[in-house]
């Protein structure tokens, strides 16, 4: 992931209180992604 992309899902994670800059600090890549889509992306099941 490059870094612009890991800062705008970071940032989109601490606005949403979700986690702190330390607890952020200690992911990797994988593990801000998977936080960032379980907190953001909108699923069809969602809307059923």
């Amino acid at each position: 992931m490059s870094q612009q992309a890991r800062d705008f899902k970071v940032n989109d994670l601490l606005k949403k209180h979700k986690f702190n800059e330390k607890e952020i600090a200690e992911m990797d890549d994988s593990q801000i992604e998977y936080f960032h889509w379980l907190y953001f992306e909108d699923s069809v099941y969602d809307y059923m």
